[in-house]
């Protein structure tokens, strides 16, 4: 397996490689952002990347930012001090398939990296339906009917999620969980304006919507019924 550490920490980056590649992994080293996008554009992609957030150049984010442009499909797990849970929520909403913050357990590393292999080698669909709604896992485009919808990071998860469990009512703290990955505030309504900004961009005039709210329960995704033509 193949795998680009981006750490611009000397002796931590060489503690980090020795543990990889005695776990199997082929590893190469980049410095710096700049270093790391350009390795990848010149050998193609690897199997995973671990990159850090503190870089001497740009910043983590930035290269998370930049190779998910033209890569949804590599693992990247992010490295870094910042253990806060904003920093996270940037990290993941931006596309990093997790986050594992300084000082880690090494045997915890090699998990998540194993996870995450398993993860990308199991085959998948590309496009989720319910109905005449159509999700495009590769290009984040919601489409129904004729009516295509262009989706934030965040939207894209939150009707991936409920697309993937239709008919389900699902919680809003399992929604924020799941979907911004950290556990419920009762005074928090990200997600009943997530769902809002959902339903103006697939319901249809006129018809109910497809994202019920059930009182007491919290939301689910259901296609309405065909008139019946008799």
């Amino acid at each position: 397996m193949r795998l680009l550490l981006v750490e611009d920490e000397e002796r931590v980056a060489s503690f980090i490689a020795k543990g990889l590649e005695g776990a199997g992994f082929v590893t190469d080293v980049a410095r710096t952002g700049k270093d790391a996008l350009a390795y990848l554009r010149a050998k193609g992609p690897v199997d995973v990347v671990l990159l850090d957030v503190g870089l001497p150049d740009i910043d983590g984010f930035e290269v998370l930012a930049e190779l998910r442009k033209t890569d949804q499909e590599t693992p990247i797990i992010m490295l870094t001090a910042r253990g806060d849970v904003p920093s996270r929520v940037k990290g993941l909403d931006l596309g990093a398939d997790d986050y594992l913050p300084k000082p880690f357990d090494f045997d915890e590393l090699i998990a998540r990296l194993r996870a995450q292999l398993r993860h990308a080698r199991q085959p998948q669909a590309s496009i989720l339906q319910v109905g005449d709604l159509h999700l495009d896992l590769k290009t984040r485009r919601a489409k129904r009917g004729e009516r295509v919808a262009t989706l934030t990071s965040r939207e894209f998860a939150l009707l991936e999620f409920l697309m993937r469990h239709e008919g389900q009512v699902l919680s809003r703290s399992q929604i924020l969980g799941s979907v911004w990955g950290y556990s419920f505030d009762p005074q928090s309504n990200v997600v009943d304006v997530y769902v809002g900004y959902l339903r103006g961009k697939l319901d249809r005039q006129g018809e109910e919507t497809i994202i019920e709210t059930v009182r007491g329960g919290g939301y689910r995704l259901r296609m309405p019924e065909e008139p019946d033509p008799a």
